[in-house]
């Protein structure tokens, strides 16, 4: 599974997220500052991307257009680019069977989550 995050994520992750999701990017690395919403879904939709997002806009948009792309709405706050690398490989198996096993158009994804379904308390 290939990651395309969005704008509001920074491009300093996509390294660091290839172990867990090769060929991962970021819109800005693909040329596509200041895209519109459409723009950037038909690249998810060609190239076989699903969007990580902050925004409602690609939830939303998921919902009009179906899928693919899929998409992961990251439910949190703007934190740390760290935290953010942590949710998203922490979340990895989550994600997959959301997105891959049960077929699902878009997933929210918060830190809660990804710990209750790792079995590990908080």
């Amino acid at each position: 599974m290939k990651l395309l995050l969005d704008e509001n994520l920074s491009r300093r992750l996509v390294p660091f997220l290839q172990h867990h999701y090769p060929d991962s990017s970021q819109v800005i690395l693909l040329g596509l500052e200041s895209a519109s919403d459409k723009e950037v879904w038909q690249m998810a939709k060609e190239h076989g991307y699903v969007i990580v997002t902050r925004d409602a806009d690609f939830q939303e948009l998921s919902l009009v257009w179906g899928q693919p792309p899929k998409v992961i709405w990251l439910k949190t706050r703007n934190q740390s680019r760290a935290i953010t690398l942590k949710l998203l490989i922490d979340s990895h198996d989550l994600i997959v069977e959301s997105l891959e096993t049960n077929d699902l158009a878009c997933i929210e994804v918060s830190y809660e989550m990804a710990v209750k379904g790792s079995g590990l308390e908080i």
